[in-house]
């Protein structure tokens, strides 16, 4: 089909409803009534003289015809956003970026003066969030996860290896000392929802005894301050509690090791030249010396 009678309209209710499954999804992204979807993706079949889906309206299912066409067009309207991004955003440059919520807070945004400083025209507006990203759905440029991958669709640029290991106040530690302390079974422990695997991973990994009990908390970022405070010792990761030992309110006494994940930052497959800038600054970021 030339160019000129490509059925822009209808290709492009197709391509959100193979994206996003369902056409009742389709329809709230583009802002129009089920019905108009449904409608141009028939008017689509017809012109095509091929069936695209199958089976009831609740329960779609897609085509081989479908299936076939779907990568071509979702990487052709992806290439066709981000130029139109590109035109629209020349004068304003703001990249979204989404990072793990502790991350941020303690790696992220206290080195991101250094991006700012080699790169003032671009603004860097940051969300935290810990969820899978979906590209297709966000409005991301950059978002830094942890994990073991694949990662799908999207381009991932390995930052750092996750190193973990229990880590407690000086004075939580003297104070078990005092009280004759001997093996890691009598501390007491400090968990978190966000990593509920941490405590068992790291004793399977060390061969010792899983400690019994422990409290737990929501977030990590209020399981370090917990460990800061004296309450307990918790499993964290290294780059989270670096500043922490360096200024001698935490202490690892017994190291970190290698988790099996990595932090990764994560780009559309048609990234913005900002984001992949930006990419490339949080890779020399986490190269350089501690």
């Amino acid at each position: 089909m030339k160019r000129s009678l490509l059925p822009l309209t209808a290709l492009r209710a197709f391509e959100a409803t193979m994206r996003h499954g369902q056409m009742k999804r389709a329809a709230d992204e583009l802002g129009v009534t089920y019905g108009a979807v449904s409608r141009q993706v028939r008017g689509l079949e017809e012109s095509l003289g091929v069936a695209l889906f199958e089976g009831p309206r609740n329960r779609l299912m897609p085509t081989q015809a479908a299936l076939e066409m779907q990568p071509a067009l979702q990487e052709a309207f992806d290439k066709m956003e981000a130029a139109v991004s590109r035109v629209m955003h020349r004068d304003r440059r703001t990249l979204d970026v989404s990072c793990l919520s502790t991350l941020a807070m303690r790696w992220l945004i206290p080195h991101l003066f250094d991006f700012q400083e080699r790169h003032p025209k671009i603004k860097v507006r940051m969300t935290a969030d810990d969820s899978p990203v979906d590209f297709a759905r966000q409005s991301l440029d950059v978002a830094v996860r942890i994990g073991t991958g694949p990662w799908g669709p999207a381009q991932s640029t390995d930052l750092f290896p996750d190193e973990v290991g229990p880590v407690l106040s000086p004075k939580l530690l003297n104070s078990l000392e005092a009280a004759g302390w001997k093996q890691l079974s009598d501390l007491p422990t400090l968990h978190t929802r966000t990593r509920p695997a941490a405590w068992r991973d790291w004793c399977q990994q060390q061969g010792v005894a899983m400690p019994a009990g422990g409290q737990e908390f929501e977030h990590f970022y209020f399981m370090l301050e917990a460990a800061t405070a004296g309450l307990g010792v918790g499993i964290a990761p290294e780059i989270l509690v670096r500043a922490d030992i360096r200024a001698g309110r935490l202490i690892a006494p017994f190291g970190f090791h290698p988790s099996g994940q990595t932090y990764v930052a994560l780009t559309p497959a048609y990234a913005d030249p900002d984001a992949v800038l930006f990419t490339q600054w949080l890779k020399d970021m986490a190269l350089r010396p501690s």
